[in-house]
């Protein structure tokens, strides 16, 4: 499918961010066709984890062009309030003080492009008694509450394996710019539009955080088994473990059934939701006994049958080997220049009609400086006085 006819062709993105939650939003941005530029400085990204042609970097900044501006040189910063004035959004997860020192904050930028969306990442918000702080995802992931309830009891908190507070904030970013920007075609003008890790975080606790701003619970940790409700949690198979999820009156009758315990059906202790909570110990020790004879698939085909959510615990490997992730398309395949075919996690959001090819690969050097410069009106002899002053 060509550029042109994915849904954000003809948007115009202007990516100042760094390390994981800026990149992630625009990131989604680039997967679905707007021309995303980044602007990095002449020496390269201060973050840069591992090489540009790292796992890392290349899925994180794939379908991206790369260009370098001195933003601290007159020059570099007159060069991108031109890139400004064509731009559609400018992303940044800068600390909150640091754009307003470089002038490229939106207050800085409006007054060029009212129609300009800026949208922002901070750690902790834009302002505040720790507006000024630098966060990160584990950061946010201890502040915001869910170290606290991941784990099992008694083990201390718990940090999740993923970044899952820069995943969030980026996405949930990412959301926000596009409605600003069909707010915009209503308006005609723009919007400064922004979240923190923190803020993200609390979002994600979900009903967890329901939980004690409705009821005044404070959760804790449970390990595998879900807070409120069983049997929900991961059993041993004679090949590993699996996950049973019977959470409602008629799946915990349907897995009595299945699994041949009737009897189950009969304590007193169990019969309720309430009271299956409760005795979520006992009932899960019941399950094992019987799961761990027996191997994974024979489980997951006996419950699926008798329709009781289940399914294996896998590794990543596993996971990607699973012919329903195959069938999702979920390792994108690319032809990379340097390294050769390979894969990289395609974006997760389908659209019909339109395909999930990964463009381009992220660039080893910014070589699209010459380009994007000569696209807003500089000369071939300016770009080159501009390298020698080291504005790019």
């Amino acid at each position: 499918m060509r550029v042109e006819d994915k849904p954000l062709a003809g948007l115009m993105v202007l990516d100042l961010t760094l390390a994981r939650a800026g990149p992630t939003c625009v990131r989604h941005m680039a997967d679905w066709g707007a021309d995303v530029i980044a602007v990095q400085p002449p020496a390269g990204p201060e973050d840069l984890t591992g090489s540009r042609d790292g796992f890392d970097y290349q899925n994180l900044h794939r379908n991206k062009r790369v260009i370098s501006l001195n933003l601290k040189s007159e020059a570099g910063h007159a060069a991108f309030l031109r890139l400004v004035r064509k731009a559609d959004v400018v992303v940044e997860n800068m600390r909150p003080d640091v754009k307003h020192r470089l002038k490229v904050s939106y207050n800085d930028l409006k007054p060029i492009n009212p129609r300009l969306v800026y949208g922002s990442i901070s750690g902790f918000g834009q302002d505040g008694p720790y507006g000024k702080r630098a966060g990160v995802d584990q950061i946010a992931q201890g502040m915001g509450g869910l170290m606290s309830i991941t784990g099992e009891p008694g083990r201390g908190p718990m940090r999740v394996g993923i970044a899952v507070s820069d995943m969030t904030a980026g996405t949930l970013l990412a959301l926000g710019i596009m409605m600003a920007l069909f707010q915009r075609e209503r308006t005609g003008e723009g919007r400064y539009v922004h979240t923190s890790l923190l803020e993200s975080q609390l979002f994600m606790l979900d009903f967890q955080a329901a939980r004690w701003l409705m009821a005044g619970e404070v959760a804790g940790q449970s390990g595998n088994n879900h807070p409120t409700i069983a049997p929900s949690s991961a059993y041993p198979t004679a090949d590993g473990y699996i996950n049973i999820a019977a959470s409602t009156p008629k799946q915990w009758r349907r897995l009595c059934e299945a699994m041949g315990h009737l009897d189950w059906l009969e304590n007193a202790d169990w019969r309720s939701s309430g009271r299956r909570s409760r005795a979520r110990a006992d009932i899960n020790a019941a399950i094992a006994e019987d799961t761990v004879q027996k191997p994974s698939a024979h489980w997951v085909e006996l419950l699926e049958g008798a329709g009781i959510p289940c399914g294996p615990i896998y590794s990543i490997d596993q996971a990607f080997a699973d012919p329903q992730v195959k069938h999702l398309g979920m390792a994108a395949a690319v032809d990379h220049p340097r390294l050769g075919p390979t894969h990289m996690v395609a974006s997760p959001l389908n659209l019909s009609g339109v395909d999930k090819t990964i463009r381009c690969v992220a660039p080893l050097t910014p070589e699209d400086t010459d380009a994007v410069l000569a696209s807003v009106g500089y000369r071939e002899d300016e770009i080159a006085a501009m390298r020698e002053s080291g504005a790019v």
